[in-house]
């Protein structure tokens, strides 16, 4: 799963996917959490892209309330074409999650800990999400996300064993693509990352409080022996 990770440095993903971000504060952030308003890129109404904040944790159309949210954050990409909460928004409503890390637990000698797992190089890069348009509460619609997850490559199976999708530069381009509707074809793009290109190092127990959202979160630190 994916329940956690970080945008530090969100311009230079914004750039080199030619989104527009008029309107969107873009700010680092160092822990993100479900529930959470965070930028992600969706196709334009008018064509191009455009960044937007929307909710983590998916709130299907049809849902009686939004509290089913907090449990999707995460969809399957062995199911994510069946599954009814999902199955419209695969074919219609595709975007990308902005990121450059996210964070997985590993049970040590003294507790579960934390590590930073990103690419080589640390250099943001974009996962694969789908979102929708919830209307039925009081508070007026909410558009929230959730980010897809396949198999661990690898490198992260040392830690869990799954892991997000992340797309590199030629399935970013297919999947949000308005005119590609074919179910299978999208899921052919939801594979592992290739694990050549994964890092990881531990970093603070801080990251285990959502409140906690500062630098420190993301810089390594030693293990004791």
């Amino acid at each position: 799963m994916c329940g956690r990770y970080t945008l530090t440095d969100p311009g230079d993903i914004v750039t080199e996917l030619n989104a527009d971000a008029s309107g969107v504060e873009l700010a680092p952030r160092y822990n993100i959490s479900p529930t959470q308003n965070v930028p992600i890129v969706r196709a334009g109404k008018e064509g191009g892209r455009e960044v937007r904040n929307l909710r983590w944790g998916l709130i299907p159309f049809w849902a009686k309330e939004a509290a089913i949210g907090n449990r999707m954050i995460n969809a399957r990409a062995e199911t994510v074409g069946e599954k009814p909460a999902y199955k419209a928004s695969l074919t219609r409503r595709r975007c990308l999650v902005l990121a450059d890390g996210f964070y997985e637990w590993k049970k040590e000698r003294g507790g579960k800990q934390p590590y930073h797992i990103h690419l080589v190089g640390q250099q943001p890069f974009a996962m694969a999400g789908l979102w929708d348009r919830w209307t039925k509460g009081e508070e007026g619609p909410i558009e929230s996300f959730t980010i897809i997850t396949t198999d661990a490559n690898q490198k992260v199976a040392e830690l869990h064993n799954r892991m997000p999708v992340i797309l590199d530069a030629e399935a970013r381009e297919r999947w949000l693509d308005p005119e590609l509707a074919d179910a299978r074809e999208l899921v052919s793009l939801l594979r592992p990352f290739d694990d050549e290109r994964i890092d990881f190092y531990p970093v603070s127990k801080l990251v285990n409080s959502p409140s906690n959202e500062r630098p420190e979160c993301v810089q390594p630190i030693e293990l004791e022996v």
